[in-house]
């Protein structure tokens, strides 16, 4: 015969405290703010950027820079609504900050990147991103490898 527990008895802190790791997670780590979704594409030699910002006030709460080499975007949502219902109030409130930032070639300066609001949806354009990184293709040869380099470089046995 088993004998199945349905009750242990622990410390009244140590249960407390694991409902809320479990509840939220541990504290460290834990992302402050949102991340909004981005979208990434190529339009001929230009990048785009789509970031999804519904409801900000882009001239107040979102910044877009160039910053050694990186795209930033960063910002802050302060959303307050109140609602009557039923003779209650209701009020929500969701803030948070947020930065998305993405790589840019080395050759991309701040003069080539503009970008605009609409419909919930910053548009940044990368002029040029793409310039001269069109694939090469290389030619490969059959036989054994061609060793190039100064003489010194090669092995003994393939030295001139």
């Amino acid at each position: 015969m088993s004998t199945l527990s349905l009750w242990t008895r622990r410390d009244p802190f140590t249960e407390f405290d694991a409902l809320v790791r479990t509840a939220f997670g541990p504290a460290q780590g834990r992302p402050a703010g949102f991340t909004p979704a981005a979208e990434v594409t190529r339009d001929g030699d230009d990048a785009v950027v789509r970031v999804e910002l519904p409801g900000l006030d882009v001239e107040k709460d979102v910044t877009v820079e160039v910053d050694r080499g990186r795209l930033v975007v960063r910002g802050e949502r302060r959303d307050t609504r109140t609602a009557e219902q039923g003779g209650r109030s209701l009020r929500e409130v969701r803030y948070g900050s947020f930065q998305r930032s993405f790589r840019l070639p080395g050759h991309v300066t701040a003069d080539a990147v503009s970008a605009a609001y609409d419909a919930g949806v910053l548009t940044v354009r990368v002029a040029g991103a793409h310039a001269g990184t069109d694939a090469r293709r290389i030619a490969v040869t059959s036989g054994p490898a061609a060793v190039t380099g100064p003489a010194d470089e090669r092995p003994a046995d393939q030295a001139a």
